[in-house]
This record gives C-alpha cells, sequence and structure tokens, in this order.
C-alpha cells in the first residue's frame, strides 16, 4: 500500500469549541484591537497612497540598486524605492530602472529642484545614465487610490458573499464574509502596529488572501451540508466539529505547503516582496484559523433552520467522495 504524508490522524475527535469564548473570543477582541490601532496610529502609505515621483533610469552599464540606495542616501527625500526593470524587449546593453520617492508632505509632489538633485547624484555615479521618463502622483490621486482600494476589497467581499448564498445558505455567506473580513482587519491592523509601509502590493496581498482564505472555508461549509444530509438528528454542533475533523488534514496540508513557498519568499525575495509576503504569510494563518474557529462559530451563532421544506430535493455532491 502506497505511504501517505498525513498531517492529522486519519480519524480526530477533536472538540473545537471546547475552549470557544478563548478561541473566538480573542478573534474578535483581535478585531476591535486592529480598529483601535489603526484608527490611533494610521497606516504608514507608501508611496502608491502619498504621492511622489517616479524616474525611470536607462543606462549602457549594469544597474547597481546599492550603489544607487547609497548615491542618494545624502538627500533629503522621503521613502525610496529603487527596482531594477526587465523585459524581453531590451536590448542586451539597456539596463533600465525605476525610481519611486515619496513626497515630504502632504500637499506636494517632489519638487523640481529634488528632481534635479537626484539627477545629479545618478550622474556622478554613472556618466552614461539617462532619464527617459519622469512621473509624479499628486495627493489627489493618491486618495482616489486608496478609495479604489476600498472599494476592491468591499465588492469582492459581496461578490464571495453571494457566491456562498447561492451555493449553500444566507447563514453561510454571513459567516464566510464575517470570517474573511477578520483576516483582512487582523493584517492590516498588524500592519498599522509595526509601522509597515502600506502600498498597492499590499492591497493586492489582502485581495488575494480573501480568495485563499475562503476556499477552506468553502471546504468545511461542503463537508458540513453533506454532513447535515447524512446525520439528520445530529446536534449542529456537533456536525460541524465532525465536519472540521473530517477536513483537518486537508486544511493543515494546504495551508503549511503553501506557509513553506510563502515563507521563501519572505526571507529570500528581498526588500521588494517583503511587505507583499508578509501580508500573505499573515493571511493564510489567519484564514487557516477562522476557518476552523471563527467561520463555523458564526453560523452556529446566527442558528440554522434544518427542517424538511416541501419539494426540497436531497442534496447530492460530486466532491461528497474526495478524501480531505
Amino acid at each position: 500500500m502506497a505511504w501517505r504524508l498525513r498531517l492529522a490522524p486519519e480519524k480526530t475527535n477533536i472538540d473545537f469549541f471546547k475552549h470557544q469564548w478563548l478561541t473566538f473570543g480573542g478573534s474578535v477582541l483581535m478585531m476591535i484591537a486592529a480598529f483601535v490601532i489603526w484608527a490611533m496610529m494610521g497606516l504608514n502609505y507608501g508611496i502608491d497612497f502619498k504621492g511622489g515621483t517616479t524616474i525611470r533610469t536607462e543606462s549602457t552599464t549594469p544597474v547597481d540598486v546599492g550603489a544607487m540606495r547609497r548615491a542618494l542616501e545624502k538627500l533629503p527625500l522621503g521613502d525610496v524605492a529603487i527596482t531594477e526593470v526587465f523585459d524581453p524587449s531590451f536590448r542586451v546593453d539597456q539596463h533600465v530602472a525605476q525610481i519611486r520617492i515619496a513626497a515630504l508632505d502632504k500637499t506636494e509632489a517632489v519638487s523640481q529642484e529634488t528632481i534635479a538633485a537626484v539627477e545629479a547624484a545618478l550622474k556622478a555615479l554613472d556618466a552614461k545614465i539617462t532619464f527617459p521618463s519622469v512621473e509624479s502622483v499628486g495627493p489627489k490621486v493618491s486618495s482616489e487610490l486608496i478609495w479604489s482600494s476600498a472599494m476592491a476589497i468591499g465588492i469582492t467581499s459581496l461578490a464571495i458573499m453571494a457566491y456562498i448564498w447561492l451555493r449553500f445558505e444566507w447563514q453561510f455567506a454571513v459567516g464566510g464574509v464575517l470570517a474573511l473580513l477578520h483576516d483582512v482587519f487582523i493584517t492590516i491592523g498588524v500592519f498599522a502596529l509595526f509601522q509597515f509601509k502600506f502600498d498597492l502590493t499590499i492591497i493586492a496581498a489582502l485581495l488575494t488572501i480573501l480568495g485563499y482564505s475562503i476556499n477552506d472555508t468553502v471546504v468545511v461549509f461542503d463537508r458540513l451540508r453533506e454532513n447535515m444530509v447524512k446525520y439528520k438528528a445530529m446536534p449542529l454542533r456537533d456536525l460541524m466539529n465532525l465536519s472540521v475533523n473530517e477536513t483537518l488534514s486537508r486544511t493543515l496540508m494546504t495551508s503549511i505547503t503553501t506557509l513553506i513557498a510563502v515563507g521563501s519568499m519572505l526571507v529570500f525575495g528581498g526588500d521588494v516582496i517583503r511587505g507583499f509576503s508578509f501580508a500573505i504569510f499573515m493571511g493564510i494563518v489567519l484564514g487557516t484559523y477562522s476557518s476552523v474557529f471563527v467561520a463555523k462559530n458564526i453560523v452556529l451563532i446566527i442558528g440554522m433552520d434544518r427542517s424538511e421544506k416541501p419539494g426540497k430535493k436531497k442534496d447530492t455532491n460530486e466532491f461528497a467522495n474526495i478524501d480531505a
């Protein structure tokens, strides 16, 4: 018989409600704390949200990001992000970099004098360097990006809620989306607490968290729905425990393998994607936790009508025989 790795025993009987006031209650307290920290400390917005200037450089000399950063350290600049740009259409001797400089205040973009000083410092480093484009993002555009990002998260959450409502029941939709918001808001709270840079890449990470987290939750809900048909006399709380236990091995396997990949990005990916990797890492941990301890608790609190309804067909599911 083939050997298979299991991160949980084939049959488990863990009572996930035994310490629910610690697990579920702790989640509620963490969400409240995240809101308070967010309101009091605010977020350390990056260039995308604060406004600033993007300078594109081009040279026949290979890009040395470290040397560029050292050359600009002497100037009175805001946050500076330097990335090398790769494109298959570039010539062999065409080396392109992008320098993003945050504005020092909330009312003005980077001044022309500052841009000239940056170009002079880079010219001293590499006489062959040119500046094909210089683009500025003002505070108005930045505020629109903040609003658009919030709308993206809100619309995505509503779309997920609508899908789960159609796929399952409205109680599942409410539980699933509240669990998703739990993951997102606590992640934002951590970014506010430690003042990590918050930019559009973090918004992309939060949207990724929404998709990943709901996947685990739907697996649990799908098994719960099957068991509601199979064990009609079993109390809802016991059914939820049974469903989480039956899918526990699958949940752990999926989460740990994804954490290994994201953890590698976090450690070895460098400064450019570190914030994105950290947000994804946090989201996976919180998403796994909320799938097991938060979503089902909300459904249990709301309650479900398990009585037979006239004309309702017996539920059959094509995924019923999958080994979780």
